[in-house]
C-alpha cells in the first residue's frame, strides 16, 4: 500500500483527536489531497518523516513502518472513542510480531479497565486404539473459547467455554460447559494469587492432569528463572480418578538453570479409601543441546500401591504455530508400574491401557505448523512389553489431530 493512502486511512481513524496541525514536510504542499491528513498525524506525533525533511508519500509502506504507527496510536488510546479503540486492538493483533520487535507488548492493551479479549482453539482428532477392532477407534472434535477481562492493573478474570470431545462417529451433540472460571490477583511483580477452577499439571513428558481442573486457590512466586507454586482445594469431577471431592495440596518448583530446566512436584490427596490414598512426588529435567534436547521424568506414589513411572527421551526442534514450517519431534521411553495412573489424568493422547499395566513402551510425538495458527499433532505408541505374560502385550496405537488457534 502506498504510504500516502495508508496515512489517509489512519487519519480517518483518529478523527477527533485534537492537535495543532502544522506541515513539517517539504514534499507535502497545501495543494496535495492528503495535506490535512499528513499534517494532523504529524502534529499528533503519529507519523515521522525522513531526516532530510521529506515525507515520501509515494513509497510503499512496510509492515514494520505501519507497526510503528500502530504503536504510537496505542499510546493515544485514551483519546479515542470505543470504535476507534476496537480498530486499534485489531491492528495490534495483526501486527503483534512487529510490535514485539519494537518492544511493544500487545498484552498491554488488556490492562485497560473494562477491556475484554477473546481467544480460543479448535481440534479435530482421530485416535486408533491398540485393538484390531476398528469400532474402538475415535473421531472427535472440540472447540474452546476463552474470555478474559481486565478488572484493573493487577486483577483479571477469565472464563472458558468448551464443547468437550464431541464423538463425530456417533452423531453426538455438543454439551457446552463453562469448564474454567478464574480470578487472578497480582501483588507487585513477583507474587500472584489465582482463585477458581484452573489447570494443574505435573511433569513435562507425562503431564499429569487429574480430573477436569482444580477447584481451589494457588499462590505463585516468580523471580525470573525461579517459579514457585502452592495450592489447596479439590480436583474437580474426573472420569474415574477417585480424587474428586477430596481435599488436596500441591507444591511445584521450577528453575531455569540456563544449561538445564529442572522441575520438582508434590501433591497429596486426603482420600477416605486407603486404596485411593495418594501422595505423589517427582521431578523432571530437560537439557537443551542446540536445537535438540534430552529430557526425563520420575514420579512415585508414596502411598496406595507405591507405584512409579519414569521416562527418558530426546527431541529436536520446536513448533511455533505462528511460523508455518516450524516443527518439533520427540521420542521417549516409558517404564510404568500400574497404580500411579488414575483415569483421565494424562495429557498424552494414546489409550489409557498403556498406563494401567506393568510394562514399558515407546512414544513418538511430532508437531508441525501447516499454516499460521494451524498445526498438525501426531503420536505413535509402540513396542509395548508387559511385565506379566498374563496381561499380554498391547498393539501399536496412534493419534493425529488438526489444531487451530484463534
Amino acid at each position: 500500500m502506498k504510504k500516502i493512502l495508508a496515512l489517509a486511512a489512519v487519519a480517518a481513524l483518529t478523527a477527533g483527536v485534537s492537535a495543532y496541525a502544522a506541515n513539517p514536510f517539504s514534499d507535502v504542499t497545501a495543494d496535495d489531497w492528503a495535506y490535512q491528513a499528513v499534517s494532523d498525524l504529524s502534529a499528533q506525533g503519529v507519523v515521522e518523516g525522513y531526516p532530510d525533511g521529506t515525507f515520501k508519500g509515494e513509497k510503499n509502506m512496510t509492515r514494520y513502518e505501519l507497526a510503528q504507527i500502530v504503536a504510537r496510536l496505542m499510546a493515544k488510546e485514551d483519546q479515542l472513542n470505543a470504535e476507534q479503540q476496537a480498530t486499534i486492538d485489531k491492528l495490534a493483533g495483526e501486527y503483534a510480531d512487529e510490535l514485539a520487535n519494537l518492544g511493544v507488548r500487545v498484552s498491554d492493551l488488556e490492562k485497560k479497565v473494562g477491556n475484554i479479549s477473546w481467544y480460543g482453539d479448535a481440534r479435530m482428532r482421530y485416535q486408533h486404539n491398540n485393538a484390531n477392532d476398528p469400532s474402538t477407534d475415535k473421531y472427535t472434535g472440540r472447540i474452546r473459547i476463552n474470555a478474559k477481562a481486565q478488572v484493573n492493573d493487577s486483577t483479571y478474570v477469565r472464563g472458558r467455554l468448551s464443547t468437550g470431545n464431541v464423538n463425530l462417529k456417533g452423531n453426538a451433540d455438543a454439551n457446552v460447559t463453562m469448564d474454567r472460571i478464574i480470578v487472578h490477583h497480582q501483588f507487585g511483580d513477583n507474587v500472584g494469587l489465582t482463585l477458581g477452577r484452573y489447570d494443574v499439571a505435573f511433569g513435562q513428558q507425562v503431564t499429569w492432569l487429574y480430573g477436569n481442573g482444580f477447584d481451589g486457590a494457588e499462590l505463585e512466586y516468580n523471580q525470573g528463572a525461579v517459579d514457585l507454586k502452592a495450592g489447596f482445594g479439590q480436583f474437580s469431577q474426573g472420569p474415574t480418578s477417585g480424587l474428586e471431592k477430596q481435599d488436596s495440596f500441591y507444591a511445584q518448583a521450577k528453575a531455569d538453570l540456563e544449561v538445564a530446566k529442572l522441575g520438582v512436584d508434590y501433591y497429596k490427596a486426603n482420600t477416605s479409601e486407603k486404596a485411593q490414598q495418594t501422595e505423589v512426588y517427582g521431578a523432571n529435567l530437560l537439557i537443551p543441546v542446540g536445537q535438540a534436547r534430552v529430557f526425563g521424568d520420575y514420579y512415585k506414589d508414596n502411598e496406595g500401591e507405591k507405584a512409579a513411572i519414569w521416562t527418558a527421551g530426546i527431541g529436536y526442534g520446536a513448533m511455533n504455530p505462528k511460523k508455518p514450517g516450524s516443527f518439533g519431534i520427540d521420542v521417549a521411553y516409558f517404564d510404568v508400574e500400574k497404580g500411579l495412573y488414575k483415569s483421565g489424568m494424562t495429557g498424552v493422547q494414546v489409550p489409557e491401557d498403556y498406563f494401567t499395566k506393568d510394562g514399558s513402551f515407546w512414544l513418538a510425538t511430532g508437531d508441525v505448523a501447516l499454516q499460521k495458527n494451524v498445526f498438525l499433532h501426531a503420536e505413535y505408541a509402540f513396542g509395548h512389553d508387559a511385565d506379566k505374560a498374563s496381561e499380554g502385550d498391547l498393539g501399536d496405537s496412534y493419534t493425529f489431530s488438526l489444531n487451530y488457534k484463534f
